[in-house]
């Protein structure tokens, strides 16, 4: 057998394997021997059938099946050996004149050359790098939700604004009966009034679409369909069963203590500080995704990459789940040229910069982020047998071991994007970020 390849342009080749009988001869009759003992032919006995009678029924499919094996293997060894850089894979050449009986057989296959192309990291106009910063509002409201939660309850007899109230809500029919905890500025003004001013054991009625202000509340608390005119319209009692005022906590020690653990944070301003640096954490996946977008954008926009569009189409149209016409094939490469463009700069970026993703460093990387993880949850991170034996359990998982990989992966390209892309850093708050980042 002989296998060679010839370029008919930068982009675009041909390889041609040439198949002698003495190739496949010695396979083809293995099989067929293999068959004339399980075949099972009228007139013959199991086991005894006359090779040449299944030569003569099987020979010619299973020579072709054979030859095609052969094929296939040879050119996958042929592109590795040779280190052929392609796109897609081979693609059989039609050939009418193929004779399948002849002692020499010739097959062609077109091929796709992967481009040679320069990267450019020096953007004309800077890419800006958001940074969400949070507001003296988002700080304020963040210490208040804190105290509040830290806070104390102090039963009352009546309602005011503010207080929390633990009500029955039921109807007549019985199809709904919750206990609800709820506060007056989450109710509509018509029955906060009706409301205020109620003590403990009274009951009110109100049709279901007038109690609470959000129609979202209307399903989540009463579990009735928001949507339906007749549920809607439901009588509901409400019984007050409880009335308390929560006492905020106070901003201390034991407070800061119990938020960030001990003597981490030992006044308001250096719980603002905290509070501010998580706040621009919380934020840091969806900046980075956004930076990442934009550099993508930049670097397929700004890198000429020649592809070969007429061969991808067929090996798309070949290579499809379902059976599509070559217009369709088209239709499909136009929406995925920019995604094969990526992958070919990214492939370039990984392998210039060897940031390759391999077993040990996904071992190292999934187990800091257990680590992570058991200290976000309180516990100890000193039990190493223990993170080893988690450690195994999720590299076990191949769904898991390829989400891991792309993760690992795509922070290397990020990090390697921010130490070699001059950007422009820009601090906005979330509001301003998604007005400016989104066009919303």
């Amino acid at each position: 057998m002989k296998i060679s390849a010839a370029k008919k342009n930068k982009l675009n080749g041909i390889i041609t394997v040439v198949i002698e009988k003495n190739d496949y001869e010695q396979k083809v009759t293995s099989v067929l021997k293999k068959y004339s003992k399980t075949a099972s032919i009228p007139g013959f006995r199991k086991g005894f059938v006359p090779l040449s009678l299944i030569k003569k029924q099987y020979g010619g499919a299973v020579k072709v099946d054979e030859i095609n094996k052969l094929i296939d293997l040879s050119l996958k060894k042929y592109i590795n050996d040779e280190k052929l850089d392609l796109l897609g894979g081979p693609i059989p050449c039609k050939n009418d004149d193929l004779d399948w009986n002849s002692e020499t057989i010739c097959f062609d296959f077109e091929i796709g050359y992967s481009p040679e192309f320069k990267l450019n990291f020096k953007p004309k106009k800077p890419i800006v790098q958001y940074e969400i910063i949070p507001d003296k509002k988002n700080i304020d409201d963040q210490i208040k939700n804190i105290q509040a939660r830290y806070g104390k309850l102090i039963s009352k007899s009546k309602i005011k604004e503010k207080y929390e109230i633990t009500g029955l809500f039921f109807s007549d029919d019985n199809e709904i009966n919750e206990s609800i905890v709820f506060t007056t500025d989450i109710l509509k003004p018509s029955f906060r009034k009706k409301i205020l001013g109620l003590t403990i054991g009274k009951e009110i009625e109100e049709q279901a679409s007038k109690i609470f202000k959000d129609s979202k509340d209307i399903s989540l608390k009463l579990k009735i369909d928001s949507t339906e005119k007749e549920q809607l319209n439901k009588l509901i009692k409400v019984k007050i069963n409880e009335i308390n005022e929560r006492e905020p906590a106070e901003l201390n020690q034991d407070l800061f203590d119990k938020i960030f653990g001990k003597e981490v944070v030992k006044n308001v301003s250096q719980m603002k500080n905290k509070l501010s640096e998580d706040f621009i954490k919380q934020f840091q996946t969806q900046t980075n995704q956004k930076l990442m977008n934009d550099t993508i954008e930049f670097l397929i926009s700004s890198t000429k990459i020649d592809l070969p569009k007429d061969f991808l189409t067929k090996w798309i149209q070949l290579n499809s789940e379902k059976k599509i016409t070559l217009d369709e094939a088209k239709l499909e490469y136009e929406k995925s040229e920019k995604g094969m463009k990526y992958q070919l700069i990214e492939s370039k970026i990984i392998i210039q910069n060897n940031l390759q993703v391999n077993f040990d460093d996904l071992k190292k990387y999934t187990s800091d982020l257990i680590k992570i993880q058991m200290q976000q949850y309180g516990q100890s991170v000193t039990d190493e047998k223990n993170i080893e034996q988690t450690v195994a359990r999720v590299m076990s998982n191949k769904d898991e071991v390829k989400r891991l990989t792309e993760q690992l992966s795509g922070e290397r390209i990020l990090n390697f994007f921010k130490e070699n892309i001059s950007y422009k850093s820009k601090k906005l708050t979330y509001d301003q970020f998604i007005k400016e980042a989104y066009q919303v």
